[in-house]
C-alpha cells in the first residue's frame, strides 16, 4: 500500500551535488504527486535510464504565488515538500530540489532562468515537462522556447501527455476541491497513494477516552485538511498501519464548535502526546452529527469503527 523510498531532499544548490549532475530534469510544483504526475515522472525516469543519469525533479518552495500575490494567500498544500520527496522517491526519483523562492528568481527571464539552473548549476542533459509548462518572469516561457533552448544546448526534451479521467485533466486544484467536498474516494481515485495527514498529537478534551475510544488529537497539520466527517483509514504506528476511524470537525454533541481531527487507532492502547502521527483516509463514512445521549453517540461510534475495520480489510 505504502512505498517508503524517498527522493533525496536538496535546499541549497551552493554545493549542488556532483552526483546529480548530468541528469533528466522535471520542474514544477508536484503538490499531492497525482496520477497525471506520475505519468509525466515515468517519462522522466525513462529519459534518465537513456542518458544513464539521475532522475531529478525541481520545485519551488514557497511557491512563486506566495510571493507574487501576498494579498492573496495560499490554503494549505496537499503534501508538504517531504511527503512529496517520499512519493516522488517512491516513483523513482533520485532527488528532489525544493529551491528557497525569492524576488531574484522571479526576476529571471525564462531564458536566464534555463541558462543560469538548468544548463549551469544542474548541467541538466535532458528535460520532461508537461504541455502547459511556463517557466521564467511572468511565465514568459512555453513549451516551444523549452524544446528551442534544449535544441540549442544539445539535451533531449520530452514532452508528457496530460493524463485524464472522465471528469477532465487530472489536477491538482481538483483534487483540493474533492477534499474540500469530503469526497476522499475520488481524491485518493486521482492520487498516486491514499490522500494523509501528519499532526503533533496534543491532549485534547479526553471525551474519547471517557466515552472508551480514545483518540490522537492532532495539531499542527500543515497539509490540507478535508471536509468535515467520519472517515475510515489507517495510522502509522510502529512501522506498520493499524486501521483507524477519523473524525474531522466540531463536537456538537458537546456544544463544541472548534474542528479537531481526531484519530481512533482501532485495537491499540497507550499514550502519543507530543509524538508525530500520519493517517491515510480512506473513505468518508457519515457526517458529523449531534446525538441525543452519549449511549446513542457510543453505538454510533461502535458502528463506525466496524465499518472502518471492514473498509481497511479490503484487499
Amino acid at each position: 500500500m505504502f512505498d517508503d523510498s524517498m527522493a533525496q531532499l536538496i535546499t541549497d544548490l551552493n554545493n549542488f551535488p556532483a552526483s546529480m549532475q548530468g541528469a533528466a530534469v522535471a520542474v514544477g510544483n508536484f503538490d499531492g504527486v497525482h496520477r497525471g504526475h506520475r505519468q509525466l515522472i515515468e517519462q522522466l525516469v525513462a529519459a534518465a535510464r537513456k542518458i544513464k543519469g539521475p532522475a531529478v525533479v525541481l520545485t519551488f518552495d514557497p511557491p512563486p504565488q506566495a510571493l507574487l500575490l501576498p494579498d492573496r494567500p495560499l490554503g494549505p498544500p496537499l503534501t508538504t515538500i517531504a511527503r512529496r520527496a517520499e512519493l516522488l522517491g517512491g516513483l523513482g526519483v533520485d532527488a528532489l530540489i525544493a529551491y528557497p523562492t525569492d524576488r531574484a528568481l522571479l526576476s529571471l527571464s525564462a531564458v536566464d532562468f534555463f541558462e543560469q539552473f538548468i544548463v549551469g548549476t544542474l548541467r541538466a542533459d535532458a528535460m520532461v515537462e508537461g504541455p502547459n509548462f511556463r517557466f521564467g518572469r511572468d511565465r514568459g516561457g512555453d513549451i516551444a522556447l523549452l524544446q528551442e533552448l534544449c535544441r540549442a544546448a544539445g539535451m533531449d526534451c520530452s514532452i508528457a501527455q496530460a493524463s485524464e479521467d472522465q471528469a477532465g485533466m487530472i489536477s491538482s486544484s481538483r483534487v483540493r476541491r474533492l477534499l474540500a467536498e469530503g469526497d476522499i474516494a475520488a481524491a485518493n481515485a486521482m492520487l498516486t497513494q491514499n490522500y494523509q495527514l501528519s499532526g503533533l498529537v496534543s491532549a485534547g478534551a479526553r471525551r474519547g477516552r471517557e466515552l472508551g475510544f480514545p483518540t490522537a488529537n492532532l495539531t499542527q497539520i500543515a497539509s490540507q485538511v478535508p471536509a468535515h466527517g467520519v472517515y475510515a483509514g489507517s495510522a502509522s504506528l510502529n512501522d506498520q498501519w493499524l486501521p483507524a476511524a477519523i473524525n474531522i470537525g466540531p463536537n456538537p454533541t458537546f456544544d463544541d464548535s472548534d474542528t479537531k481531527v481526531e484519530v481512533h487507532i482501532i485495537g491499540w492502547h497507550g499514550t502519543l502526546y507530543g509524538e508525530r502521527l500520519t493517517c491515510a483516509l480512506n473513505e468518508r463514512i457519515r457526517d458529523v452529527m449531534k446525538f441525543e445521549s452519549l449511549a446513542s453517540l457510543q453505538q454510533q461510534i461502535r458502528q463506525d469503527i466496524a465499518t472502518a475495520t471492514s473498509l481497511q480489510s479490503r484487499p
